[in-house]
């Protein structure tokens, strides 16, 4: 992401004055390091909390890790989050990335924290009469929905999946900020853009029920959303991210205001 677009959103973020906490995620935020360094140190000059999610990837050694997060610490980072599970490292190999990581800011005095993706499996759902659904912290969506999904998965119909699992649309409670300018409570749905909106007229202007896509998923979940353009997408499904994802890329040439950076939909 360019500097001065991540300065600029930070900035919008302190001056709409409900914003407390900023977090740089990824991909991984630590192959942009001197632009990190930067935007931690603006956010934390304007009294916001920081953060940072990274899988760890550049810890060879505790005391490399050290090198790294010193800047952050005196750039006024406040915490740390590292993930650690097999989507992110082989523990077979010995001791993680992550772990190091968690090791050098524990000396360094840094908050820290893991995040641990349980892998999908299928476990009985009491609510169906013992049916199988999936478990888990796995959400079927981007490259997940491309990669992950199997035969193996239990799937259940379309039409019960009538609500998001993750995502309060109803007003906006957090953003993720692209390096595209894009603004979405959820990966790929847009809400505006800082090239041509202010945070504040997004925050402002946004009406859930009359946006194309949040306004369907709010009414009836991914299983609205699919009635209300009456796609193709009748048959089972893993998981109601699964559904709704292959729905929004049915859609997104139709709205590509509201879907978006292309990319989010395997369109390079």
């Amino acid at each position: 992401m360019p500097l001065a677009l991540a300065i600029k959103g930070v900035q919008q973020a302190h001056d709409l004055g409900t914003v407390r906490e900023i977090y740089l995620e990824g991909g991984e935020p630590f192959l942009h390091f001197p632009i990190m360094v930067e935007v931690i140190r603006h956010a934390a000059g304007l009294g916001l909390e920081t953060g940072i999610v990274t899988n760890g990837y550049f810890a060879t050694t505790v005391e490399d890790a050290e090198v790294w997060l010193k800047p952050l610490q005196e750039a006024g980072l406040t915490s740390l989050s590292v993930s650690d599970d097999t989507f992110h490292s082989d523990p077979s190999q010995g001791e993680t990335p992550a772990a190091r990581t968690v090791a050098a800011c524990r000396r360094l005095g840094i908050a820290v924290g893991t995040i641990c993706i349980a892998p999908a499996q299928g476990i009985p759902d009491d609510k169906q009469k013992g049916d199988p659904i999936v478990g888990g912290d796995v959400r079927f969506r981007g490259r997940a929905a491309d990669k992950l999904v199997n035969d193996e998965l239990p799937r259940r119909s379309w039409d019960s999946f009538r609500e998001c699992p993750d995502e309060d649309f109803e007003e906006i409670g957090r953003l993720h900020l692209d390096p595209f300018g894009y603004l979405y409570p959820c990966q790929g749905v847009v809400v505006g853009n800082l090239a041509k909106d202010t945070l504040t007229s997004v925050v402002r202007d946004y009406r859930a029920s009359a946006h194309p896509i949040i306004g369907p998923l709010i009414a009836g979940g991914p299983a609205e959303l699919v009635r209300h353009y009456d796609l193709p997408l009748r048959e089972k499904y893993v998981d109601a991210c699964h559904l709704c994802y292959l729905a929004r890329q049915m859609l997104c040439e139709r709205f590509p205001a509201h879907l978006a950076p292309p990319q989010v939909y395997g369109v390079e």
